[in-house]
């Protein structure tokens, strides 16, 4: 094996984020300078897509693939990255799972290109123009890639090796991920193909305030503008939607030491079908009043409808992924993937 692993990381469909916790590993990322040779990271450094595409396939030892695959350029990416990495490595949880991208899913393409172009408040577009595939202009023809009607994960798309989940992945996990390239450099090993790095629990059984949780009933939702949370109980007997009860563990409890529920950017253990529904299972057990006998149905049904967007709540970060992962639309896809 070289004396460097040479690395690859790629940006797809995400905000960027996921980039920005590699160098925020401070000066740990001198550490990886030392170990890894990065041959492609085009947000970062001077490369470009021609780069990469020249390099031999199976030339390139890990591949950090960040973002969802929306577009056809997404989509080739993806594939260019498998076929040039040894090892594929989903990065954050729009790769993971699809994540705030995939909510897209919840409505047609054409109707997100009228919004977008037509039916939002501050657009200024008189002549109608909406986006084309190719257009020419003064001689000149000009492109853009295609727009599929759905968003995918990155293993929907292509076979991955290893999920580095969260939005973006917290320092802890990166740095286990940048153990396993010191790892690979030494030895040549990894751990075992579809690993996650990440706890095999939920939130819930690392969580801080885990021994605060009783056995009283969600009356009332609120928001997290709402109220001050209390830092020393359970967000759920708070009246607050804490998906820590349906979500995979080993993010440090960030958002929770900040007082903030958890949102559920890790995703599901491997034991949830589908996170969502998991989670909105568990909160229509705990919705509702109760009286001296039980529950009044009318008391579950008024709670669970005073959430605000359910499935931006419940599916923030895992559309893609549930089992129901789009919205209806009586039109045919003849364009996905």
């Amino acid at each position: 094996m070289a004396e460097k692993v040479t690395l690859a990381v790629s940006w797809a469909a995400a905000c960027g984020g996921c980039d920005v916790s590699i160098l925020d590993m401070e000066e740990r990322v001198l550490a990886l300078a030392e170990l890894a040779e990065i041959v492609y990271w085009p947000v970062a450094l001077d490369f470009k897509r021609s780069d990469l595409a020249a390099r031999p396939d199976n030339s390139v030892d890990i591949g950090l693939f960040n973002g969802a695959v929306r577009t056809a350029e997404q989509r080739e990416d993806a594939e260019l990255f498998a076929a040039k990495c040894k090892v594929l490595v989903a990065f954050g949880s729009c790769a993971c799972f699809g994540g705030i991208p995939g909510l897209a899913n919840l409505a047609p393409k054409t109707q997100l290109i009228e919004t977008v172009y037509r039916d939002t408040p501050s657009t200024d577009n008189a002549e109608e123009i909406r986006p084309q595939t190719e257009c020419t202009i003064d001689g000149q023809t000009l492109t853009l890639p295609a727009l599929w009607e759905t968003v995918s994960s990155l293993n929907q798309v292509v076979e991955v090796d290893l999920f580095a989940p969260g939005c973006p992945p917290p320092g802890e996990r990166v740095g286990e991920l940048f153990d396993a390239v010191a790892r690979f450099a030494q030895s040549g090993s990894l751990p075992p193909p579809q690993t996650v790095l990440a706890s095999d629990k939920a939130l819930c059984d690392s969580c801080p305030r885990a021994e605060t949780r009783t056995a009283e009933r969600m009356a009332r939702i609120v928001r997290p503008h709402e109220i001050t949370a209390d830092p020393s109980r359970c967000f759920l007997d708070q009246g607050l939607l804490c998906l820590g009860i349906a979500t995979r563990g080993g993010c440090s409890a960030t958002c929770i030491e900040a007082n903030m529920p958890c949102r559920g950017c890790f995703g599901p253990t491997a034991e949830m079908l589908d996170s969502g529904a998991e989670a909105l299972s568990a909160i229509g057990t705990l919705a509702g009043e109760a009286n001296e006998n039980d529950v009044a149905p009318h008391q579950m049904k008024k709670t669970v409808k005073s959430i605000v967007d359910p499935a931006g709540t419940f599916y923030r970060f895992g559309l893609p992924k549930a089992i129901i992962n789009q919205g209806m639309n009586d039109k045919p896809k003849k364009d996905s993937p």
